[in-house]
């Protein structure tokens, strides 16, 4: 498959939640990442003035895929990990409620198929917020997509940031 005539298509979206004081730079991403992965591919780094991680594209090309990851704090992903941790308090461990509780800085993962410009979009494509689920037989111009870089990815930043990872599609902490 040639990429340029490929298209990104949207498929899922992680997020790794923790203290906005365990925020890595750039250059540790980079290096953790280049390390799990020797095949990824590493595109449009980003940071702020102090170094520290904005965004980066991660692209698989064995895998079809590509992962864009970018970094958010703030109120409402203090409140929004707060309503999270009230929901999951009867599934998850004291301290994994106390490390949501902590959070108020997260980095969005999301996971994109790369599929051949012109195959049809699935209009019932996956919401990351509301629990769908993604019906690969109804969407015929997709192949069967390989999670392998999306997990790598969001494995290696919850180690890299001591972080939560969130799967909202679900609702879970994915260990």
């Amino acid at each position: 498959m040639s990429e340029k005539s490929d298209e990104l298509h949207w498929r899922e979206t992680y997020f790794i939640l923790f203290p906005h004081d365990q925020r890595p730079n750039l250059e540790q991403v980079t290096a953790a990442i280049s390390a799990a992965n020797a095949r990824f591919q590493l595109k449009n780094p980003a940071a702020d003035d102090d170094g520290l991680f904005a965004s980066l594209l991660v692209e698989s090309p064995e895998d079809h895929a590509a992962v864009e990851i970018s970094y958010e704090v703030g109120d409402a992903i203090t409140e929004q990990t707060l309503e999270w941790a009230q929901q999951l308090q009867d599934q998850l461990a004291p301290e994994q409620i106390q490390d949501l509780i902590r959070a108020d800085a997260r980095l969005d993962i999301a996971h994109f198929e790369r599929v051949q410009a012109g195959a049809p979009e699935s209009t019932d494509a996956p919401s990351p917020f509301f629990g769908d689920e993604f019906d690969e037989d109804e969407d015929e111009g997709f192949e069967m997509l390989d999670p392998t870089c999306m997990l790598t990815v969001v494995d290696t930043l919850s180690q890299l940031t001591q972080g939560l990872a969130f799967d909202p599609a679900s609702g879970e902490i994915v260990a």
